[in-house]
């Protein structure tokens, strides 16, 4: 009998089977890619925040990856990891969630604990997963237990993982949270109890809402203040210095990963279905948020005309093509629409990323330089889209290439900041 189950083992399924394993719980994945279950079990890790040796260590303690669900008719808890992308429409695509419970529910043993912890709309749980998982004849609350915690993996974060992070959790009944507050103590520090499933649903929504609103004000504002003659970067560091009631957020070239570009459309496309009207603050901070790429691109073509340079045929580098500082993640990174932009425009690309050896993206296939340092000296303009320590402030003030910060990490003669 294994004691916990993941379905999922990405980015949040894996560092949890992980943490759970560490504390001495034994556990199978599932997973519906052969490719990550054939890495796994050879002891390769393909998330950020876990690496081969700890990989290796799971397996010596026991831990199953498989693509065969069987063994979760074994599992005293089952947690819940799949992907929640958005539908062409914009909407949440549930797809896998649903392809999850069904799978939960033909191996469901009786008394069981079932979590979801993919992030999705207010009300999924009890109004999707229930009703697949009770579609037999079992009763959620009686049968088994069923519950909801929010992720809040932060990949690459060097100071917060699973267990010193707070863990909210909601369940269909109070037992049902109680059960799941139990499992998650054996290996997080401090559980929160939320009043029930659907407000521990909206936490996440919330936490995620407001930073893609907060960045898109200060983007925003990174805008006007340049055209004011102000440095907004100064701005935020004296503001920065009041002890309460304010919290720094930067301008940058747009936002990217699963969460804050998508989490918050979850929330819109709920208000808008249910009651009706559009959720205006998360609309317009999409719309702002969005328009950073092109306003990047408009900065760049500004410098080389300074420079006396058309766009279309210049040596423009990428530095940096995933959406977060010191991780491999490209998942909606900014860098791709800003590619897009530049080609569009004639400009003649490379890219440079420490983390990314091969970058391919929809209408975007870049070459990635061998030499960081070489390919500064033969370009027109640089341009940072994350700022990895391989290429800081002093490798770039080093090559005296001009270049355009889009993450205001830097300073020198001939770098100019968003």
């Amino acid at each position: 009998m294994y004691q916990f189950g993941v379905v999922g083992l990405g980015y949040v399924g894996l560092p949890l089977a992980h943490a759970a394993v560490e504390a001495g719980l034994r556990g199978v994945g599932v997973d519906a890619s052969s490719a990550v279950v054939d890495g796994l079990r050879s002891g390769r890790s393909h998330v950020d925040d876990l690496d081969d040796a700890q990989v290796a260590g799971m397996l010596g303690r026991g831990f199953v990856a498989t693509v065969d669900p069987s063994p979760l008719a074994s599992c005293e808890v089952i947690v819940i990891c799949v992907p929640t992308p958005l539908s062409d429409e914009g909407g949440p695509d549930l797809t896998a969630v649903r392809a999850a419970a069904e799978m939960v529910r033909d191996n469901l043993r009786t008394g069981a604990l079932v979590i979801l912890e993919s992030t999705t709309w207010p009300g999924t749980t009890e109004e999707l997963l229930q009703p697949i998982l009770e579609s037999r004849g079992a009763q959620a609350g009686v049968d088994f237990h069923l519950a909801y915690s929010p992720e809040r993996i932060d990949p690459g974060n060097p100071t917060f993982n699973v267990r010193n992070t707070p863990k909210v959790v909601g369940g269909v009944t109070s037992q049902c949270r109680e059960k799941a507050t139990a499992f998650y103590a054996q290996f997080v520090d401090t559980i929160v109890p939320a009043a029930g499933t659907r407000e521990a649903e909206m936490a996440k929504l919330l936490e995620n809402t407001y930073r893609q609103v907060n960045i898109a004000l200060v983007n925003e504002m990174a805008k006007f203040s340049r055209e004011l003659g102000i440095d907004i970067w100064n701005v935020i560091s004296c503001a920065a210095t009041k002890p309460f009631g304010y919290q720094a957020f930067h301008p940058g070239p747009g936002v990217g990963g699963h969460c804050i570009p998508i989490d918050p459309s979850y929330l819109s496309h709920r208000v808008q279905a249910e009651l009706g009207y559009p959720f205006r603050f998360v609309e317009l901070a999409q719309e702002v948020n969005r328009s950073m790429p092109r306003y990047v691109r408009d900065r760049a073509q500004a410098l080389l005309n300074d420079r006396g340079l058309p766009i279309r045929g210049s040596k423009i580098l990428i530095l940096g093509v995933t959406y977060k500082a010191g991780i491999s993640d490209q998942r909606e990174s900014p860098a791709i629409p800003l590619a897009r932009q530049l080609l569009s425009l004639g400009a003649e690309l490379q890219f440079y990323d420490p983390f990314v050896q091969e970058w391919k993206a929809p209408g975007v296939t870049l070459a990635r330089v061998l030499d960081v340092e070489l390919a500064l000296r033969e370009c027109d303009l640089a341009i940072v889209m994350q700022p990895h320590q391989s290429y800081g402030p002093d490798v770039l003030n080093r090559s005296r290439a001009f270049v355009l910060d889009a993450r205001g990490s830097s300073q020198g003669d001939r770098i100019e900041k968003l």
